[in-house]
């Protein structure tokens, strides 16, 4: 504990030692080896000398749950978990699952250190991350300070890995962080203006890893490797220079080089594409249980790739002991015969945190200058929202288990405002006629289809990912709502891959996918996702682009209340009250309703998650969320297990 002792020193506020000492008191089991646990999976390894013993693996100060005041049981080890996913890409999932994160959110939504011992902020300004003394990566490679500067001067600010520089998400009023490394378990992030969004970025799905396992990437870095050896490399790569090696390897969130150390609970196992992915319990992961017992319990997960029409005749065969992905409302009938016909799984009805299950986009950056501005009329878009049935949708697809509405955030966030959800998103033919006639679009042809101004037909053209039936389903519902009030919908089945492309070119009319990912926002989070910041908002892919890139790429928000938006994201930014942030976002959930950038159509679809019977510590009541959340991860299925320690 000599260590500990001296890290503490570092460091006086009251917070920091009311938060560490309780843990080190927890994990004196470090100082006595016969208390903790060693792992069966990793026994013969140990007994050959391959792998040290528990005692050195773990940080001097690992993370110590205690499951029993969350509810849960403490667990065994053993078993392999079966899930299924419908993309070699998607085995990025399991670092989505596993959500170990520099600071995570607990199931309250608030944030909490996880991969870090604790960490310090100061006006918003200033943040201390302090690491775990004695931390290794899955590799046994120690994790330190030098994982983050290495990332940080070698790779972050190198233009040859980053032609653009750093990322995007580190600048604050475009100006980057001061980034200094005190010691081995010391980083600070220091900005001249407030970055309150900082710490949560790095809670998100899909994080930012401001960090990389240093030892092993420097073998593909020009500024440390061998030139020789790192030559025979990139032959053997066959890619072009240095610099394409180590992207090419530097895979944190897409998981699949197998040969890269992670912090994950599980390290994939599997080389190159399968049909099937292995991924092995990490010897070095941080957390354990209040018994000694190093998480996760589950040893190994196998993670199949199945085509998406297949993963709910799967399930129902008993072939998953988890899975929520793939799987969708239309799906419960099924899983419910699987039950009643013997299989060994419940199926568990969760939250959805997505804004809306179904919303259309229309494309406000489309190409054709006739259907630009057309859709750029507010009036259109809400004509389109108000002849929209959306009772009947919800009664056909969902039996009215949904919330039908316009795209807004949840009833859990504390911005919900009913009047926003019911804004333009009554079922009201009449006022949709009233409405197009105002914009112009009077003349109607022989099948009363109305008319653009270049003699057109109306005929909007809606393009999908062709990934769920609910969605086609809906417009085929909402093409006979449009057209009674002289609009024809095509709908357009593409990949997703695809479908992204032709939006982002600014091909597409209008696209449908789900509403914000985030519609649980609180008071801490960033409404960036409202603002014409990013290209994957499908409404304005060429505003965002023009944000992300500086504007070299895209066009300029030149509509006033996307301009707006962009202001009051700036004032979120520079707020230093939790009363001027809500006020924010207040008037930034109500432009979008009154705007209607995208067309919601029902809200809080129950998502099907099936779980084997014997699979414990599941919760039975959840929330599906991408962000915040992480599906799974929020929920920590390093903590699940099997009660016979067998999969």
């Amino acid at each position: 504990m000599f260590k500990l002792r001296q890290s503490l020193k570092t460091l006086t506020t009251g917070a920091f030692l009311a938060h560490v000492l309780p843990l080190a008191i927890a994990s004196s089991a470090i100082a006595n080896p016969a208390a903790l646990v060693e792992s069966g999976f990793w026994e013969q390894e140990v007994k050959s000398g391959d792998l040290p013993p528990i005692a050195e693996r773990l940080p001097q100060v690992p993370l110590v749950v205690d499951l029993e005041a969350k509810g849960r049981q403490p667990g065994i080890q053993g078993g392999t978990l079966n899930t299924m996913v419908t993309r070699s890409k998607d085995i990025r999932q399991m670092v989505v699952y596993g959500y170990a994160r520099l600071a995570g959110y607990d199931e309250s939504y608030q944030l909490q250190p996880d991969i870090l011992l604790d960490f310090e902020v100061e006006d918003n300004r200033r943040f201390t991350l302090k690491l775990r003394p004695g931390h290794h990566w899955s590799n046994g490679d120690p994790f330190t300070s030098a994982d983050f500067e290495y990332w940080w001067k070698d790779v972050a600010n190198n233009l040859l890995l980053n032609p653009t520089g750093a990322p995007d998400y580190l600048k604050v009023d475009g100006a980057l962080p001061t980034v200094s490394f005190p010691d081995e378990t010391t980083v600070i992030y220091e900005w001249a203006a407030p970055n309150p969004s900082f710490l949560h970025s790095l809670a998100q799905a899909s994080p930012p890893f401001i960090y990389r396992p240093s030892a092993y990437l420097k073998q593909f870095h020009a500024d440390y490797a061998d030139p020789e050896k790192l030559a025979e490399e990139v032959d053997y790569a066959r890619v072009k220079s240095w610099a394409a090696l180590h992207n090419k390897l530097d895979n944190m969130y897409k998981f699949d080089n197998h040969e890269l150390p992670t912090l994950q609970p599980w390290i994939n196992a599997t080389s190159g594409k399968k049909i099937r992915h292995l991924f092995v319990r990490n010897p070095y992961y941080h957390r354990l249980d209040s018994n000694g017992v190093q998480l996760p319990y589950i040893d190994t997960v196998e993670m199949e790739i199945v085509a998406g029409g297949l993963v709910a005749a799967k399930t129902n065969a008993g072939e998953a002991d988890l899975q929520a992905r793939g799987l969708g409302f239309r799906d419960i009938p099924i899983l419910r015969k699987g039950e009643t016909d013997g299989a060994d799984y419940k199926t568990y009805l969760w939250g959805n945190g997505t804004a809306s299950q179904i919303a259309i986009y229309p494309n406000l950056n489309v190409n054709d200058d006739q259907w630009r501005q057309v859709l750029r009329d507010t009036r259109v878009r809400r004509a389109l929202s108000v002849a929209i049935n959306r009772a009947g949708i919800n009664k056909a697809l969902y039996f009215k288990l949904a919330k039908p509405g316009a795209m807004t955030v949840l009833e859990a966030s504390p911005f919900f405002d009913p009047a926003l959800r019911e804004a333009w998103a009554q079922y009201d033919p009449e006022l949709a006629n009233q409405l197009l006639d105002e914009a112009g679009l009077t003349e109607r042809d022989g099948y009363g289809i109305r008319k653009l101004s270049d003699g057109r037909p109306m005929e909007l053209v809606v393009e999908t990912a062709g990934e769920r039936q609910e969605v086609e389903n809906a417009l085929q519902i909402i093409s006979d709502d449009w057209r009674d009030v002289g609009v024809k919908l095509v709908m357009r089945p593409l990949d997703r891959d695809i479908l992204r492309n032709r939006v982002f070119s600014g091909t597409t009319m209008a696209s449908v996918w789900f509403g914000w990912d985030n519609g649980l926002p609180q008071t801490y989070t960033s409404p960036a996702y409202l603002a014409p910041t990013d290209q994957v908002f499908l409404s304005w892919p060429k505003w965002g682009q023009y944000h992300q890139t500086g504007g070299d790429v895209g066009e300029a928000p030149d509509l006033e209340p996307a301009q707006k938006l962009m202001a009051l994201w700036h004032d979120w930014e520079a707020a230093k009250t939790d009363e001027e942030r809500t006020r924010v976002w207040q008037e930034m959930l109500k432009i979008h309703a009154d705007e209607v950038y995208a067309i919601g159509l029902v809200a809080a679809a129950p998502q099907p998650v099936v779980v084997s019977n014997r699979l414990r510590n599941v919760p039975q009541k959840g929330i599906w969320a991408w962000d915040p959340g992480a599906h799974f991860g929020i929920y920590r299925p390093d903590e699940f297990f099997f009660e016979d320690g067998k999969g």
